[in-house]
């Protein structure tokens, strides 16, 4: 087990050693993706008390053409990393645990944002913007896999304490996970071994780069709940090959377009698809989904749904809900 992940596990089964504040973008970067003075007065005020295990920061793009968003965070060159020591700094004055989270948006992204035609693991039309992408050639495939590493290199000597690589809600590893999006009929189509051929490259680059002793996450949407698309059959199995592959803590999410699925209410709604996968493998399993009361989060912990916590729209509208939870646990 890594370092990062024992202090979350330590004592009893309960939220106070077991809750993460999950990746929320704030938009709050400079217009070319620099930490903010905004950026980290918004994690100061998150972070204060050190009542969170984890932080995990908000989706970053690891290369211009991957990039989701105006303002979003950047990973994508060396000039990022001092500002992001000073992120890494504010988190550990609080007394709390920080990953980055790296990005690539795929067919998600727009031309308005990144100047160019986004790309996409096939010509599929993206599911929430409509936009028509370009196929990937192996060539621009290979320099994605270098992006993440590079990324991942800024990542640890900008002092995180991990790295999570992000394949949910529709972004370009959710992309070639889904058959909705994925329809190639090289080695990276056709069957699940195949379509997270891509995120186990990455995690091997990522691994080459950042060695042994620090952690890897990865997020995980583990069903498009849309009829065709990545069934939690197909997670399991990938799962299984995550871990295998050096992951040490698995990030569970779902829906295709975006985070919020029609239907799913209630606290914990991805329950049933974090608790599917924590029965595959032995690593620590996160569970998010619209957790806004902290009895409901340790029921949550007590029937084996999950390992972690993460409550992250309860956070973002009262940035002491993570404080009231604890001590009403005490």
């Amino acid at each position: 087990m890594s370092y990062l992940l024992k202090p979350l596990q330590t004592g009893t089964l309960s939220l106070s050693n077991r809750l993460i504040m999950p990746p929320m973008a704030t938009a709050k970067a400079e217009p070319d993706g620099k930490v903010t003075q905004a950026i980290l007065d918004y994690y100061a005020e998150k972070s204060a008390g050190g009542y969170l295990s984890l932080i995990i920061i908000e989706h970053s793009f690891i290369t211009a053409k991957g990039r989701a968003s105006t303002q979003q965070l950047s990973a994508a060159d060396d000039s990022m990393i001092e500002g992001l020591r000073k992120l890494v700094a504010v988190i550990h004055g609080n007394g709390s645990k920080t990953v980055m989270q790296l990005n690539h948006a795929g067919s998600a992204a727009t031309e308005e944002i990144i100047g160019s035609t986004p790309v996409a693991p096939s010509a599929v039309k993206n599911p929430r913007q409509g936009t028509m992408p370009l196929e990937l050639t192996h060539e621009e495939i290979s320099a994605i896999i270098e992006a993440f590493k590079d990324a991942a290199r800024r990542t640890k000597e900008a002092g995180f304490d991990g790295v999570e690589i992000h394949s949910a809600h529709g972004y370009l590893l959710n992309q070639f996970f889904s058959p909705l999006t994925n329809k190639r009929t090289d080695e990276y189509g056709g069957d699940v071994h195949n379509r997270i051929r891509l995120h186990l490259q990455i995690i091997e680059a990522v691994r080459a780069v950042v060695g042994e002793d620090f952690p890897i996450l990865l997020r995980l949407g583990a069903s498009d709940y849309t009829e065709g698309g990545t069934a939690l059959e197909d997670s399991q199995i990938a799962a299984q090959a995550f871990e295998k592959a050096g992951v040490c803590l698995l990030d569970i999410s779902g829906g295709f377009s975006g985070f919020n699925v029609p239907g799913h209410t209630g606290q914990g709604f991805f329950a049933p698809l974090s608790e599917a996968i924590k029965q595959v493998v032995s690593i620590p399993v996160i569970l998010t989904g619209g957790i806004t009361e902290v009895q409901a989060a340790e029921q949550l912990l007590k029937e084996g749904k999950a390992d972690l916590i993460g409550v992250g729209r309860a956070l973002l509208k009262d940035s002491q809900w993570a404080q009231k939870a604890i001590e009403s646990l005490r």
